[in-house]
This record gives structure tokens, C-alpha cells and sequence, in this order.
């Protein structure tokens, strides 16, 4: 079987990013099931197509629903995947190529992992943890390294309530990889 490890919805090892850092099939099965987070920031990123998630988001979440879980995935619900029919419009390219997608902010990326640490896993509804515009994937750096996970290209967030969801991650084990096409599903109730 042949197939691209980062293509669809997809998980990122953090291997993908981070020197000896775990491979897909070393992911700690407990980080695989886990509370879902959704932070809802469709609103405050509008129509800017290079907006990033930042820790005011977060705690404008807490703000509203409460702390974060203990362990928990942490998904952002920007709208974009409202664009996912249409490849060109999701990509968003410009006349010299560069895209233009949401994505986290290194800078809320390395306040996770040291101030709320029980966050194991992000997500999003772009086709990168990173904007689409970034060029040296600082936000990749910042997470994968951690010994986290991360999911591009999520699907129904909007479906999903700001607390209460349990996520499921369904990964490939394949010996090496640094991520894989993934089914994440949520359980509701």
C-alpha cells in the first residue's frame, strides 16, 4: 500500500517535526482518545485569510466554558472548512503561489505546551497546523517537538459543542511514520 502521510484529514507525529521525537505508531494510545476542545474563532478571524489562533483564544474559551481538561485534544473551528469542496478555494493561493489558510500561532502552540499541558492533542479545519502562509512552519516546531500530536484538514467542527465531545483517533501504526491519513470521529453525549 502506497499512500502520502500528510494527505486528507491526517494526523501529525510528532516526529514530523521533532528530531527522535515519536513516530505515528509510538503515540501513547491514551492521547489518541481524549475530551475535545473546540474553540470557536470563526468570528474574530473573519474574513483575514492569514489569521492565526492565539492564547487569548484560548482563555476567551475558558472565559466562557471553563478551564480546559485535565488531558484533552484542543480543536480550532475557523470556517474554513466550509471551503473544502472547492480545492482552490480551500488552498487559497494567490497569483505567486503562497496560500492563505488560519492556522495556530507558534506563539499559542508554546503557551499550550507549557501552560496547559495536558493538552495532547490540536486540530483544525485547514490543510496545516500552520497558516497558509508561513514559511518556516513555527507553529509545527513549537507543538510536535513537545511530544504532541496535531490534525489538519478536520471535518464538522461545527458539529461539534465548545465542551462535552469525546475525540477518537483512528491513525495508522505504521512503523516510522511521521503522521498518516487518519478517521477522527467525536463522540456527542
Amino acid at each position: 500500500m502506497c499512500f502520502d502521510e500528510h494527505s486528507g484529514t491526517h494526523v501529525d507525529a510528532p516526529a514530523h517535526f521533532g528530531e527522535d521525537s515519536a513516530t505515528v505508531d509510538a503515540i501513547d494510545p491514551q492521547d489518541l482518545v481524549l475530551p475535545a476542545v473546540v474553540l470557536d474563532v470563526r468570528e474574530r478571524i473573519g474574513a483575514d485569510a492569514d489569521a492565526t489562533i492565539t492564547p487569548d483564544d484560548v482563555l476567551a474559551h475558558e472565559r466562557r466554558h471553563g478551564p480546559l481538561p485535565g488531558r484533552c485534544a484542543v480543536l480550532a473551528l475557523t470556517g474554513w472548512g466550509a471551503r473544502a469542496h472547492d480545492p482552490v478555494a480551500y488552498l487559497n493561493a494567490d497569483a505567486g503561489g503562497t496560500l492563505h489558510s488560519p492556522g495556530f500561532s507558534a506563539e499559542v502552540m508554546a503557551w499550550m505546551a507549557e501552560e496547559r499541558p495536558g493538552v495532547r492533542g490540536v486540530g483544525l479545519d485547514t490543510a496545516s497546523l500552520d497558516p497558509g502562509n508561513s514559511t518556516d512552519f513555527a507553529a509545527h516546531v513549537a507543538w510536535l517537538p513537545t511530544g504532541r500530536y496535531g490534525i489538519a484538514n478536520a471535518a464538522n467542527l461545527d458539529r461539534l459543542p465548545p465542551t462535552g465531545a469525546t475525540l477518537v483517533v483512528g491513525v495508522p501504526r505504521y512503523r516510522g511514520g511521521s503522521g498518516g491519513p487518519a478517521r477522527v470521529l467525536a463522540l456527542v453525549g
